[in-house]
């Protein structure tokens, strides 16, 4: 593709500016050029479909097809009326593109000099990610993550109806960490930043031509070693489990029933490393279906353990269904990842060399370190809570598993754009990912703040609703709501983490100042806790964590720059605060109108529609960028709702 300057050829591997027509239609990468052109018509020879804004006819457009050249031997009154014709400028990389190096070395797609290759028709693996396919893909993963949300709430309703928020449940809670770590180390945030980047990465090297099949290579690499490395961490996590106990919670009034549901729990290691890699392995392959389903699953399975053996073990019956629902993660995901391993590749002619880079030791170290400095909040908070009374660490769950729901409803879009932003890098396309991440920093952001606003003023009537039934009593609602108030204020740090995270291990290298950065978080965490659970008790803890996690926020939104994805912070900033204030207000007007109802349900009503009101009118007034694509998004999602329901 020729440059600015002339007809120096730009490498598909080593410059941000690289093109990619698709032999389907017009789709063109660069920066300054639109990421996809649904109605174009390259032919896929190399050259961009010209810009429908533009009328040929109109002799002032800058970007219209250039004049006919002039008739240099007619005579002129004007010897400065005749004009060369300017060549048509290619849009040159920014300062930042053209300084920051591609993340990942990726295969030519032209010989030097040449046009980009054309990709065969009906290959999947080089098809364009369209705005519809993120639609669609966000709304199934949306629609499915409500419902293992739901089901969530459901387990926890259980938990709270048959066993209450006494010293049983503490002590089931002590080792329900197992799992909670298993599922951020093994399914959301460990093993996924390692894993997507490296399929993203293999189906590339796939789609280009290159030797075998480097997807089941990958598989073949990966899978036998990490199937026996959680075999041996769920064996080891049974033989130390009393000292697990007493590491973690030393003053259980119970410690021996803790023990028992630690070693029950255990076996879920398994279970979540295996659901885990069929995650990343079918969202690299763009397939969010099964992976969206599995808490539908895990959660079914501990629901149904319950019911079925809460009479004779008690609330071991719910450790035996942590076991049972790691087994159905992977039952569901079995078959769709089975197809895509052995899926027929497309026969194409090799384009090139290319590393062949596997999952390092140095990777999977940063992710895991990262995904552990992150969960052992969750330690710092157990271990200060178990010196208070009785029902403290019940308290802190209910609220942070309620408190929660709005950063893990906003976390979704980028679970879905997480191996669009890990493709584009391995292609060597930074303008693309770095577009994509700002655009998923401002609909998230607005996401979270408008549910950490409804958490907030609502607290009370939300606890009330979901748990104030059986052993559950209103003094358990009233500590619980207190607390969960104070998570709330977390909630922006949660969602700024995660998602400026994924940018720093899109690009499968190792990077060590996430940890560092997550470290500092956990530093602040245990200082602050320390210091304020003796006056203020669980709320001192859950305050502790919301200023822990900021810290870790701040420092990644620092540190973005060569060694991650290049957004532009200062506007990124300005962007952040625009919903904020809108937030704050949000929560004031909604507080106020949620405490004039007195019954749980109008009261929830009110304040929540109070505040999604107060909201998205300030955030479009401030012009918050998230907001309308969000408002876009739920538009389309109910026009598809009204066509179905109408077909």
């Amino acid at each position: 593709m020729p440059s600015g300057r002339g007809a120096e050829p730009v490498e598909a591997s080593g410059g941000p500016l690289e093109a990619t027509v698709s032999g389907r239609g017009g789709w063109l990468v660069g920066p300054g050029v639109s990421e996809e052109f649904p109605n174009g018509g390259g032919s896929g020879g190399g050259e961009a479909p010209a810009d429908p804004r533009v009328s040929p006819a109109h002799p002032r457009s800058r970007t219209s097809a250039a004049p006919p050249a002039p008739d240099v031997s007619a005579p002129s009154r004007h010897p400065r009326a005749v004009r060369t014709p300017r060549p048509s400028r290619t849009p040159r990389p920014s300062r930042t593109a053209r300084r920051v190096p591609a993340a990942a070395p990726a295969l030519p797609s032209a010989r030097p000099g040449g046009p980009p290759a054309t990709p065969p028709e009906g290959n999947p693996d080089l098809a364009p990610v369209s705005r519809g396919f993120l639609a669609k893909a966000t709304l199934v993963t949306a629609v499915l993550s409500v419902a293992g949300a739901v089901l969530g709430l459901a387990r926890d309703q259980a938990l709270a109806r048959l066993f209450g928020a006494g010293s049983e449940t503490d002590a089931f809670l002590v080792a329900w960490t197992i799992p909670e770590f298993a599922s951020t180390l093994l399914i959301e945030d460990g093993l996924a930043f390692a894993l997507v980047p490296a399929f993203s990465l293999a189906l590339a090297r796939r789609a280009q031509g290159a030797p075998g099949d480097p997807v089941r290579s990958l598989v073949a690499a990966t899978l036998p070693r990490l199937s026996l490395a959680f075999v041996a961490v769920s064996a080891l996590i049974v033989g130390t489990a009393p000292y697990l106990v007493e590491a973690l919670a030393p003053g259980l009034p119970d410690p021996a029933l803790a023990v028992d549901c630690t070693r029950l729990a255990a076996v879920c290691v398994l279970g979540f490393g295996l659901a885990g890699y069929c995650s990343a392995a079918l969202r690299a392959h763009r397939r969010f279906l099964a992976p969206a389903a599995i808490y539908v699953a895990y959660n079914t399975g501990i629901i149904t353990a319950m019911f079925v053996l809460g009479g004779q073990w008690g609330v071991r019956s719910a450790a035996i269904g942590v076991a049972i629902g790691g087994g159905l993660m992977v039952l569901v995901q079995l078959p769709s990842f089975v197809r895509q391993l052995f899926r027929k590749q497309v026969a194409q002619p090799e384009s090139g060399t290319s590393s062949d880079r596997a999952v390092t030791a140095a990777l999977v170290a940063t992710v895991l370190l990262f995904a552990l400095c992150r969960q052992s909040q969750t330690l710092i908070e157990r271990y200060l809570a178990s010196t208070l009374d009785a029902g403290a660490i019940s308290h802190l769950n209910y609220a942070q598993k309620v408190a929660q729901i709005p950063m893990t409803l906003s976390m979704m879009l980028c679970t879905v754009t997480f191996p669009v932003v890990a493709r584009a890098l391995a292609d060597g396309d930074i303008e693309r990912a770095r577009t994509r991440v700002e655009r998923d920093l401002a609909l998230a952001t607005c996401m979270v703040l408008l549910g950490a606003a409804t958490v907030i003023a609502c607290a009370p009537q939300i606890i009330e609703l979901l748990f104030q039934r059986g052993a559950f009593t209103a003094r358990d609602t009233a500590a619980t709501a207190d607390v969960m108030r104070v998570y709330a204020l977390g909630l922006l740090g949660q969602t700024l983490t995660g998602v400026l995270v994924r940018s720093y291990f899109s690009a499968a290298r190792p990077s060590w100042y996430p940890v560092a950065a997550m470290t500092a978080g956990i530093v602040a965490t245990s200082w602050i806790g320390a210091w304020t659970v003796g006056p203020w008790g669980v709320c001192g803890i859950a305050a502790a964590n919301a200023v822990g996690i900021t810290v870790t926020a701040v420092l990644l939104l620092a540190g973005m720059g060569p060694r991650s994805v290049p957004i532009r912070k200062q506007g990124a900033l300005r962007e952040l605060s625009r919903p904020v204030r809108a937030a704050v207000v949000a929560t004031i007007a909604g507080t106020f109108v949620a405490e004039q109802v007195p019954a749980a349900v109008p009261g929830l009503a009110a304040g929540g529609a109070t505040v999604a009101a107060v909201f998205v009118l300030l955030a479009r007034a401030l012009d918050a960028q998230g907001v309308v694509p969000a408002l876009r998004s739920l538009r389309s999602v109910t026009r598809r709702l009204t066509h179905g329901r109408c077909r």
